[in-house]
């Protein structure tokens, strides 16, 4: 049997235009990050030294393009997140190495985590599939380190996924209501250390509830260990 012909033409154009996205991303990236979340898109082509029509030939509209950009802020966010995600050291260690990657990545980056919940000023799409998906794999993998150690515990594991996904959720509101306030009234670091305390006070009480007294520097290694 003949092999099936490939042209190599349509492979070039192929590679051509993911190229030329790839230097779009690049330059959208470098746009938000110094202009924030209005830049408009011929600014962003410009940025990338090509045509505003040529980026409409690789995006299908600006919120496509946008959505593509929050995969990229996303990618770089969780380069930070993802040692801490698998919790190491005591427990208070633990919940101060994440807290403090994620407030440390925002300082770094407020335009670009604000995007990532606003989108552009032309869609404000607060809707985002790939935010979403994010936010439900981080409070996952904390609702896995939580059933691990209360089946460790020989405790019931159904607390895990509220524990997990309301820490989440309320780290999540308190630094989006941080940045909406100009990083005020708190500094950086004074919010890192409320949340580290509020954080352990919500674990703590859920521990509480299902018989389990912890001391905060427990290593983790140990109040997961099985009995």
């Amino acid at each position: 049997m003949t092999a099936p012909h490939t042209d190599g033409r349509a492979s070039r154009w192929d590679r051509h235009r993911a190229d030329r996205r790839e230097l779009i991303l690049a330059a959208a990236l470098e746009a938000v990050r110094s202009q924030g979340a209005s830049v408009g898109v011929q600014e962003i082509a410009d940025l990338a030294g090509v045509p505003r029509s040529v980026l409409y030939r690789l995006f299908k509209d600006r919120q496509d393009l946008d959505e593509q950009l929050r995969t990229r802020i996303i990618d770089d966010l969780m380069a930070a997140l993802a040692p801490t995600l698998n919790p190491e050291g005591t427990v208070t260690e633990a919940i101060a190495r994440s807290v403090d990657a994620y407030i440390g990545w925002i300082v770094a980056n407020p335009r670009l985590h604000y995007f990532l919940g606003a989108g552009s000023g032309s869609t404000k799409d607060h809707n985002s599939p790939i935010v979403s998906g994010t936010k439900i794999a981080i409070a996952g993998t904390v609702r896995e380190v939580f059933e691990r150690a209360l089946h460790a515990q020989s405790a019931p594991v159904a607390v895990a996924e509220p524990m997990a996904f309301g820490l989440v959720s309320f780290v999540d509101g308190s630094v989006n209501r941080w940045l909406s306030r100009s990083m005020q009234p708190m500094d950086a670091g004074e919010l890192s250390s409320f949340l580290h305390i509020a954080i352990w006070a919500i674990i703590d009480a859920s521990l509480r509830e299902v018989g389990i007294t912890l001391d905060p520097l427990t290593s983790i290694a140990e109040f997961t260990a099985a009995n």
